[in-house]
């Protein structure tokens, strides 16, 4: 049996860096996905779409490897980053956003990310009141950690 869990996670925060310099860095998917821990491998399929592969997690026998595609759309004049699952790759679908604006006092980066995703785990149905929030909590504690590394890319936070 397979289980579906989802994620529906938000972060906003401020950096040091210039409004240019954020947005170059999170429009190039490579660069970007460079401060993500845990990935295996990032696959260019061209036309802006790239394949995770994530490390594999779990204990002994029991391993996941998330694996999933999006499609990325950068726009320089909003300094957004939108991306969509391609379907039929891997056992996830995320999209999300990202947005970046000038503070409005003291220089520096607004820098807005969402993100929505669903993996499925290959699990019996009984364990999933177990699995779902051990699966979320990963997956949340990889994104701060993207978040902090980015943070730390950028000179800090304001």
């Amino acid at each position: 049996m397979t289980v579906s869990v989802s994620v529906d996670l938000g972060y906003e925060f401020s950096v040091k860096a210039p409004p240019g310099k954020v947005f170059a860095v999170l429009s190039d998917v490579p660069e970007s996905v460079s401060h993500f821990p845990d990935v295996r491998r990032l696959v260019d399929l061209g036309g802006g779409v790239y394949r995770w592969e994530m490390e594999p997690v779990g204990v002994g026998a029991v391993q996941l490897q998330t694996v999933y595609a999006s499609t990325y759309v950068s726009n320089a004049a909003r300094r957004t980053v939108v991306w969509t699952p391609v379907p039929d790759v891997g056992n996830a679908r995320v999209s999300g956003s990202w947005k970046v604006t000038a503070r409005r006092k003291g220089g520096g980066s607004d820098v807005v990310l969402e993100l929505q995703g669903t993996v499925e785990v290959p699990v019996p149905g009984l364990t999933r009141a177990v699995v779902a929030p051990l699966v979320e909590g990963h997956f949340e504690r990889l994104v701060d950690t993207y978040v902090a590394n980015l943070v730390a890319c950028f000179g800090g936070e304001v």
